[in-house]
């Protein structure tokens, strides 16, 4: 394997990969039932002890 084709796998799939990753993250973060979990998170900082 050179170097060329090891970058060109490298390239290609990561880019897949992330690809991916980025939009399981943006299926996690839209979901509407996760939505009171993300708002009870989003009001932590301004809660009092």
């Amino acid at each position: 394997m050179t170097y060329e084709s090891a970058a060109g796998f490298a390239q290609t799939w990561g880019t897949v990969g992330f690809v991916a990753l980025f939009v399981m993250v943006l299926i996690y973060a839209l979901n509407p039932r996760k939505k009171d979990e993300f708002d009870t998170a989003a009001h932590l900082p301004l809660e009092k002890d």
